[in-house]
This record gives structure tokens, sequence and C-alpha cells, in this order.
């Protein structure tokens, strides 16, 4: 890694409460919300959803937290730049710190990083399409990327995540754009029959306001059935 490239992730990593602390109603700032042990109860968990089959066949040689540029290049990914951010939390509320996440989707063109992908001969070679960051020991994460698209086969425009921890199972799940259409009719998010957990696997994509470029800010926490210390 050269140092080009090591400032930009060490900015990346700590730019998360500037950005979407600019972002409009509905994206919360990090420090308001998650004072350790604010929780009077245990939160529900988030549910679980299937990995898919496009996890990507062959990593990419960049797999930072910012799927727009790769490496050293200057040209950026086709797409609404968003600015993912979230804190992975155990069933109380505290933060889970040293947790791998992943994420991974299709890029403008609804193309997956696999080669069964449809579209792949199309995919943008700008675009990432998978990233990983390990969460602070507020349990934060941040990403920069892209509104998800709609690809053939799916009704709801999503974000894939896996979220790995030493001696755990690795726990996956998926990330909506509230209020899309598709998703009262999507056969993935159908699978989570309760209403209020449905919700939570949804986020606003919300305009940032001093972006001049159109920018997103999207929040999604994601909540494990188990408490840190266990």
């Amino acid at each position: 890694m050269n140092d080009n490239n090591l400032s930009r992730r060490l900015f990346l990593s700590s730019a998360t409460v500037s950005v979407v602390g600019s972002a409009t109603v509905g994206v919360v700032g990090s420090a308001t919300f998650f004072a350790p042990g604010v929780f009077a109860e245990q939160l529900m968990q988030t549910p679980t959803q299937e990995e898919g089959p496009f996890y990507p066949d062959k990593l990419p040689l960049d797999t930072d937290n910012d799927l727009l540029i790769i490496n050293d290049s200057i040209t950026p990914a086709v797409g609404a730049v968003t600015h993912l951010s979230g804190r992975i939390l155990d069933k109380r509320g505290d933060p889970i710190r040293n947790a791998v996440v992943e994420i991974w989707q299709v890029d403008n063109n609804a193309a997956y990083l696999h080669t069964k992908s449809d579209n792949y001969a199309k995919r943008d070679r700008n675009f990432q399409g998978f990233g990983r960051f390990v969460t602070s020991s507020t349990g934060e994460y941040y990403f920069r990327t892209i509104k998800p698209v709609l690809y053939p086969g799916r009704l709801a425009p999503h974000i894939h995540f896996a979220i790995k921890m030493k001696g755990r199972d690795r726990f996956t799940t998926q990330c909506y754009i509230k209020g899309h259409p598709g998703n009262a009719t999507d056969f993935v998010i159908k699978t989570i029959k309760d209403p209020k957990a449905r919700e939570l696997v949804m986020a606003d994509f919300a305009p940032i306001r001093s972006s001049r470029i159109g920018e997103l800010a999207a929040k999604f926490d994601v909540v494990l059935g188990y408490t840190a210390e266990a």
C-alpha cells in the first residue's frame, strides 16, 4: 500500500460523523444516539438474510471501504455516491469492536463482482464491488459506495452485509432502500414475517445538504443476538 492509499483510507475511516451529520433528517449523528448503556431493554435482533449466490468468486486486490475508487485510479465508479455508516451492536445496545464488516453489491450496470452475474461483461471496471471495514471501539463502520440499483431477479435494490467475529458464526443480512416500491413484493424481504423486524433492514438514503454533487448518506445499524462479553 502506498502513502496515497494509506492517506485515503485514514481519511475515509475518520469522515463518518462529519458526513452523516450533514445529511437531512432521517440520518442521525452517532454521538446523539449511541451512548453505551442507554438501552434499558434488549434490542430486537436484525433479521438474518441469505448471503445470495454472488459473493465475489474472486476478491478484488483492493478491499478497502471506498468502493468508488480502486487503488490509485483517478476515475470513480458511476452511480449515486452514498456514505454508508452505522454501528454493530449487541442485544443490549453495547458496541461490538473489531468486527469485520463486509459489503458487496451490484454496480450501476446491475453487475456483481462475480463471473456468473448477469451483465458481468458490462460491469463498471471502476467499481470495487466489495469492501471491508473493522469496527472501532464504538462499534462504528463506514463505507463510500453507490446507492443500490435493481438487477434481474430481484425487485428490491439492496446491499449485502456479512459480519465476522472471532468465535462466532458469520452473520449475513441485506440493507434495503426504505420506501422503495419493490420492497413490498420482493421474495427475500417477504421471508421476514414480522413487520417490525422488516423495518430493521431498511435504511433512508438521504440527500446531504452540503453536497454539490448530490451525495447521499445512509445509516444502517446491525444488532446481533448476543452480548459483547459473551
